[in-house]
């Protein structure tokens, strides 16, 4: 009879295909992993795991057993909220995902000012890009998505911040120049790239000149501060300590290059009292919302 560690194990594997990650993902050792498979297939009397020159496949019926896992688990935590939602103190696990930048500059700030209100709400937190983050709340694997970007939404949306885009460098630089710099770029979600590109087009007609392209931003920040190029970053992500040149970018039309981060929830979500009272907690905090 399969329990919640084998739906856990099954859904892990699913993902990673390759029993190694799986056992540093769940703290246990392959060769318990592996037992563990055998007999989940003699259990159920099928075949539903082969090896393969990357790692572990699924047949048929292993990929049907992985969805039934993967439905399991949300069903599981789902009732989990429910039971805890019946209680009159507000308890329980809350569930958020967040973009990298946010979870990293304001969310530490955000999650222990409520921790200090609700001392028996606990958290799990899941950071990415926004499009990953999007891809978690629609799969009801968080309550909550905190999202840098102008998703549509059909559930609970609030406003958290808005931002402007900045030109950072060592030293102070003019626009009409930047085609003549090193652009130092970094990797980062979609919509941040397409805001960076539409303003850049606005503003000139040949491509900028890439001189590196950085896998962090914090890594790109490093470089600009030893005056090895130029970048184009949120506000979110800068500070005076940086001690850089920060400008403000505005299209031609002199409108501001604004980055917007927003609060998503299910209507179904918002009805837990944890996720409930961390939205009223957003909003007393004074922050703008929609």
């Amino acid at each position: 009879m399969l329990d919640q560690k084998d739906w856990h194990l099954i859904h892990e594997l699913y993902k990673n295909k390759n029993i190694t990650k799986t056992a540093e993902k769940l703290f246990v050792s392959q060769p318990s992993i592996s037992y563990r498979l055998k007999r989940i297939e003699q259990d159920l009397g099928v075949s539903l795991f082969f090896k393969t020159k990357k790692g572990i496949g699924f047949t048929s019926e292993g990929d049907y057993l992985a969805q039934q896992a993967r439905d399991m688990i949300q069903s599981y935590q789902q009732m989990k909220d429910q039971l805890l939602n019946m209680q009159n103190e507000v308890s329980g696990t809350l569930r958020i995902g967040a973009s990298s930048n946010y979870a990293q500059y304001l969310l530490p700030q955000m999650l222990k000012a409520f921790s200090d209100q609700y001392e028996n709400v606990r958290f799990q937190v899941r950071t990415g890009w926004s499009t990953q983050i999007l891809d978690l709340l629609q799969n009801d694997v968080v309550h909550v998505g905190i999202l840098r970007s102008d998703f549509s939404w059909p559930g609970i949306k609030l406003l958290l911040k808005e931002e402007q885009l900045a030109l950072i460098s060592k030293t102070k630089l003019k626009i009409e120049s930047l085609p003549m710099q090193p652009y130092l770029s970094y990797r980062t979600d979609t919509s941040l790239t397409e805001s960076i590109k539409s303003w850049w087009n606005d503003r000139f007609e040949d491509p900028p000149y890439t001189e590196m392209d950085l896998d962090r931003f914090e890594t790109c920040k490093e470089m600009v501060k030893q005056g090895l190029g130029y970048s184009i970053a949120p506000m979110i992500s800068l500070s005076e300590k940086d001690q850089l040149y920060i400008k403000p970018l505005h299209f031609k039309n002199k409108k501001p290059v604004i980055r917007r981060t927003w609060l998503l929830a299910s209507e179904e979500a918002s009805r837990l009292a944890v996720v409930e009272r961390f939205i009223q907690f957003i909003q007393t905090m004074g922050l703008d919302h929609k």
